[in-house]
């Protein structure tokens, strides 16, 4: 009986699965619109491949960043296809929940591994970067990957192939984003401390603690120094654009930082409660787009079901207990790590996903456990119908967030055919139709300056660089260091502008807060003698530079 009911389970959990991950492909078959795919994932390897190869773009600091999933769009962008990128992405996610799979199956069995799966890629913001061209799933992926690998080596009492493995793993997600240097930091961590702590008690045991360390550390960073060669070449700092004021010090200024705390109540007015409980609202709030929201959404549950996998620790094994310990240890310094270092944004933090997960499970199985065990049998089925409630709650505040972007993507309507290409990437990005205009209209030859366009530069076919560097503006440094209009304009045409693309409103709103009226005058002037306006739509104009 027991075994029967264990066997419809898990192929409602099956069936489960397969529609998710046939509603995830189905979100992902549209064209991409996703900033940082338009900025950066598939904008320089668009640019490479119009090159021919790599070369450096130093008006985009972002083209410094490793690219190892990068490289693997650049496939699909070659054939003309830009959206097979986004399904290349979501298979990292499904690489993951492999790994996640393998190990809660041999940990407990294919019931709980089957809904840490399920938990996990239906998770919203694991949805979202599945339907996204980023490359955080591909981060998540190896640094999990790492992490498990290491726990192999300790189980298999320390055979040199597994840490090598793990290393190979680190060094993959380092060359795949930055974040990845916080896994390699931690990872190195645990090498010696799991060593000393499991290993040989024997006089040569620091020695090989010592040598375990560092042939964990010379593999990664082998795996990784591509990219470290690259930046080098082009900047003296193997890491560019991350901590540059240390490899080129000469005239060189660090940017000064208010803080975190201080700059979320300064921008957001956040109280000090507010503050003080960001790490927990992290899992309770969460928004896609909106930065003060953490620009993402986790779920609450991968907080509280991890607290259950630590209840009655002694029941468990020693290894059981370890493997606990090591995953929360990551967690937690992970977290601190990317939360005190940079912007809070969920995907910053998402390697923490999986050990969460693998937590969560463990803690859901100790819940059935211990109402399992209860004497009376009111109280064990009604304590069993309460923990399949708070899966089941669990599950569907995940997928309400599937069904919102059923309604926020609209993926039938493009795959049906009643939207085309440019009518649906219009919808979404309202720049789209002045570089479709660029596109078809202007020379081969003409360099367009971007203004308060986000830096999306995909869709244009033509060469194109950005006003914004460093938070500043060129074209306001350009103007007020010019003597005169003709100044002005013979030094835009120096360094090759000939279009400017303009979102008119967002510059207008600028140009009135920063200058002075004397200054809008001539920036008038400018627009009205040496600028022809040839397009406009959407609130978008593109300007040509009269010769």
């Amino acid at each position: 009986m027991i075994r029967n009911r264990q066997i419809l389970s898990e192929a409602v959990i099956l069936a489960a699965l397969f529609l998710l991950i046939c509603a995830l492909v189905i979100l992902a078959l549209v064209p991409p619109i996703s900033k940082d795919a338009l900025i950066h994932h598939l904008a320089v390897p668009k640019l490479y491949l119009r090159h021919g190869g790599f070369y450096e773009i130093p008006g985009m600091p972002f083209s410094y960043y490793p690219m190892n999933l990068d490289l693997l769009y650049m496939i699909p962008l070659y054939f003309g296809n830009d959206i097979v990128p986004k399904l290349i992405h979501f298979i990292f996610a499904l690489l993951t929940a492999g790994l996640l799979f393998g190990y809660l199956r041999r940990r407990l069995n294919d019931l709980y591994a089957l809904f840490g799966v399920v938990f996990f890629l239906s998770i919203p913001i694991i949805v979202k970067l599945s339907i996204t061209v980023y490359v955080d799933l591909g981060l998540i992926f190896f640094s999990t990957a790492a992490l498990l690998l290491l726990l192999k080596w300790l189980e298999s009492r320390f055979q040199l192939r597994f840490l090598i493995l793990s290393a190979v793993s680190c060094g993959l997600a380092m060359g795949t984003k930055y974040n990845g240097l916080i896994t390699f930091f931690l990872v190195t961590l645990f090498v010696p401390f799991l060593y000393s702590r499991f290993g040989e008690k024997k006089s040569h045991g620091l020695t090989r603690t010592v040598g375990f360390t560092c042939v964990f550390v010379f593999t990664a960073l082998l795996i990784f120094s591509p990219w470290m060669l690259r930046d080098y070449m082009w900047t003296g700092n193997p890491i560019y654009p991350l901590y540059d004021h240390w490899f080129n010090f000469h005239g060189h200024t660090a940017r000064k930082s208010i803080g975190l705390f201080a700059y979320r109540a300064l921008i957001y007015h956040e109280k000090w409660w507010e503050i003080l409980l960001l790490p927990f609202r992290m899992f309770f709030q969460g928004q896609d787009g909106n930065p003060r929201l953490f620009d993402g959404k986790l779920n609450p549950f991968l907080l509280i079901l991890p607290l259950f996998a630590f209840y009655r620790l002694k029941d468990d094994s020693q290894k059981i207990k370890t493997e606990k310990s090591v995953f929360l240890v990551f967690a937690g310094l992970y977290f601190a790590f990317a939360f005190f270092s940079s912007g809070l944004r969920i995907r910053y933090i998402s390697p923490i996903i999986p050990p969460l997960v693998i937590l969560a499970v463990f803690g859901m199985r100790r819940l059935f456990d211990s109402f399992a065990e209860a004497r009376s049998l009111p109280l064990k089925y009604g304590s069993k119908l309460s923990a399949v409630f708070l899966v089941l709650f669990a599950l569907g505040l995940n997928a309400v967030y599937i069904h919102e972007q059923f309604a926020y993507v609209k993926p039938l309507s493009y795959i049906s055919g009643n939207v085309t290409r440019d009518e649906y990437i219009e919808k979404y990005r309202g720049e789209y139709p002045a570089m479709k205009f660029i596109n078809d209209h202007l020379p081969s030859k003409a360099r367009i300056l971007f203004l308060f366009i986000g830096n999306r530069g995909y869709y244009c076919s033509r060469p194109y660089v950005f006003d914004m560097e460093n938070n500043k503006s060129k074209l306001a440094t350009v103007f007020r260091t010019s003597h005169d209009l003709q100044d002005f304009k013979s030094r835009l045409k120096k360094e090759g502008i000939t279009y400017l693309l303009i979102n008119m409103d967002i510059f207008n709103r600028w140009a009135l807060k920063s200058f002075d009226p004397s200054h809008r005058d001539q920036l008038h002037l400018f627009f009205k003698r040496d600028l022809r306006r040839i397009y406009a739509k959407n609130g978008y104009g593109v300007f040509a530079l009269v010769q």
